[in-house]
């Protein structure tokens, strides 16, 4: 089995941040999203990878390179416009033969990885396997409809009303037999060759398409309270590690990881939290479900439930909080100017002013 990562979206909901950055490498406590897809596709057993790029094809290939640290040897596909999931398909059918694949969105957060998925998948072999979580509202999601012996029997793609609340996780399994459904379809409303669309017409033809319902921890990072949302999940899950440099003056309360290189000063941290390799705290409050990426300062400030991405310097700051920082983003007070009340009274005006 092969596997196909998407790695070529925009990322408009993530902008700022992804006008210079891609969104697959926004750090999730100091890790960015696609590392722990690829984690979860080497876990799995599956070591040739193609991932799909568009305008940060550079960027990706500079972060991933040729997959060897995780054991995974990568393939890179340029797919020029983000057309549909079925597009990517179509766009990687030379590369994927007559293999099956799994197809992994890179900007998708799967606690506890692919593996018993892809055990399952691989001791049945149907045209296709999908993958459900039940999500308030669906809406924003393809969505699947099940039988009363939890076979799928019906796929749309962001329905307004939508028929369950079981929404399709970013994770696919296929059989060659995709190829086929990827080919008959046509473009969607949205102009987009939709993956539900194939996944239907398999279904139509009488297909075997099975499904999943995950149990553990799923998110779509697709903007920055859903990175905040994930961050808070995975620093939930670490030990305390001090590799770093902490003097007697400061405290340190609960699950904290001090990188190799950072070195935290008369300040006070909490955890949950991650600091990270060459980052210096001084004189601050770091509070839990903060990450402070590597090379970063924090000086007489404090922030917590915050992603801060490498190279930052946050300086005099009274407090942050619920914020996703960029990189090298530079964070001070304002300019204090006198405070003043500008007023234009009438006659026998009576005014009380808290100053």
């Amino acid at each position: 089995m092969k596997a196909l990562v998407l790695s070529g979206g925009s990322g408009t909901r993530m902008r700022p941040l992804t006008h210079t950055s891609a969104k697959q490498l926004v750090p999730v406590a100091n890790k960015p999203v696609l590392f722990y897809v690829l984690e979860g596709i080497a876990e799995a057993g599956v070591t040739e990878v193609a991932v799909i790029v568009g305008d940060t094809e550079q960027e990706i290939r500079a972060a991933v390179g040729d997959g060897s640290r995780w054991g995974l040897d990568v393939t890179y596909i340029r797919q020029d416009r983000p057309l549909g999931l079925a597009h990517a398909v179509a766009t990687a059918r030379p590369w994927l033969g007559s293999d099956d694949f799994v197809m992994y969105l890179g900007d998708n957060f799967l606690l506890g990885g692919i593996a018993e998925q892809a055990r399952e998948f691989r001791a049945s072999r149907p045209a296709a396997q999908i993958m459900l979580a039940q999500v308030p509202d669906p809406r924003a999601f393809g969505v699947a409809t099940l039988d009363e012996a939890g076979r799928v029997t019906a796929l749309e793609e962001k329905p307004d009303d939508p028929k369950s609340d079981l929404a399709l996780v970013g994770v696919y399994f296929f059989s060659p037999a995709i190829h086929e459904a990827v080919a008959a379809i046509k473009p969607s409303a949205r102009g987009e060759l939709e993956i539900t669309d194939a996944l239907q017409r398999l279904i139509e033809d009488g297909a075997d398409v099975r499904s999943s319902v995950v149990s553990g921890y799923w998110k779509d990072t697709g903007n920055a309270m859903d990175m905040l949302e994930v961050n808070r999940s995975v620093l939930d899950r670490i030990t305390l590690r001090c590799d770093g440099a902490v003097d007697a003056r400061s405290e340190i309360v609960g699950r904290v990881v001090v990188a190799e290189g950072a070195t935290v000063t008369g300040s006070r941290v909490v955890g949950p939290a991650v600091i990270g390799p060459g980052t210096t705290v001084t004189g601050s409050y770091i509070g839990p479900f903060t990450s402070i990426a590597e090379n970063c300062s924090v000086s007489d400030s404090a922030i917590e439930y915050s992603i801060v991405l490498p190279g930052a310097s946050i300086v005099g700051v009274r407090r942050i909080e619920a914020s996703v920082i960029g990189r090298n983003v530079e964070i001070e007070p304002a300019t204090r100017a006198p405070h003043a009340h500008r007023l234009l009274l009438g006659d026998h005006s009576k005014v009380q002013i808290s100053s």
